[in-house]
């Protein structure tokens, strides 16, 4: 009993990663409905950005994530407002080529100032120690600080939604871009910062990420489809659904990884195709057709 309730508790605490991988490829969906294909890549570019802040200026992993979101959100900021506004409109292949050719320059990158050799940061003894829940039932202490990032994160992105002016500019775009601009509201302005606000969540999920494990430079589609994936069961733009759907996510891979080692990411797989097929758009979608 004890071997299901630590499997259980993994898969859940995994699903704070998957919904920190997630949570900005759902804003940029339900703000600019636009899907960002280098999702992924770019929180494999914030890991080595972290990496290289700890082996050069020797900062720990908590202040090199303290500069690696900024620099992703004017990272972000700045792709969107030059580049990805002008390729947002009724043909939806445009930002998909976009930022698939992003994906392929930042592997490329990636591939020659790291090389191809899998790495990790070194997260010393806070990556190892763990919390004794009793009878033998414990949860490590990195796995829980990633799910109380994902939920501070969220609720702070709530927060922004709900009581601030640039949350109402971002509910007014996604709902309405046309009358925002007749408004005289700058919406590239709009876009880049909820792009901006993507990347730091993004850059959160990537120093968390090779916390965990080792990474390589080719690493991000792999990671875009688990974030893909969660953000479909969880529901297109929602982000509280997004938070459930990593959770999904992370325990369906835990129980099939239980039964056998090679089963786990099939097991996520197959959950994705499940709720696909059962509700296409989502378990708790906040978006709709306009």
């Amino acid at each position: 009993m004890a071997d299901w309730i630590n499997t259980l508790l993994q898969g859940l605490l995994t699903g704070g990663l998957y919904a920190l991988l997630a949570a900005g490829l759902s804003l940029a969906f339900g703000v600019m409905r636009m899907i960002n294909i280098a999702h992924g890549d770019f929180a494999i570019l914030a890991a080595y950005i972290a990496i290289a802040l700890t082996g050069w200026l020797g900062l720990n992993p908590a202040e090199a994530m303290l500069l690696t979101v900024p620099l992703m959100a004017v990272l972000g900021y700045v792709l969107q407002r030059c580049i990805l506004n002008r390729t947002l409109g009724a043909d939806v292949m445009r930002p998909l080529l976009v930022t698939f050719g992003f994906s392929i320059i930042i592997q490329n990158l990636l591939l020659q100032g790291f090389s191809a050799t899998p790495t990790a940061l070194n997260s010393g003894n806070f990556g190892t120690a763990s919390i004794s829940l009793g009878s033998n039932i414990a949860a490590g202490l990195l796995p829980l600080t990633v799910m109380a990032a994902a939920v501070v994160v969220l609720l702070g992105m709530q927060m922004i939604f709900s009581h601030t002016m640039l949350g109402r500019a971002f509910r007014a775009a996604a709902d309405d871009p046309e009358t925002v601009r007749l408004m005289g509201i700058n919406h590239r302005h709009v876009y880049a910062m909820a792009m901006g606000l993507a990347m730091a969540m993004v850059a959160v999920a990537g120093v968390f990420l090779v916390l965990q494990t080792n990474i390589s430079p080719t690493d991000g589609p792999q990671h875009l489809l688990y974030a893909f994936e969660a953000v479909i069961i969880g529901g297109l733009g929602s982000l509280w659904g997004t938070l459930a759907g990593g959770i999904i996510l992370g325990l369906a891979q835990a129980i099939g990884a239980k039964f056998d080692p090679g089963w786990g990411t099939l097991a996520g797989h197959l959950c994705f195709l499940a709720v696909l097929a059962l509700r296409p758009a989502g378990l708790f979608p906040a978006t709709r057709d306009r």
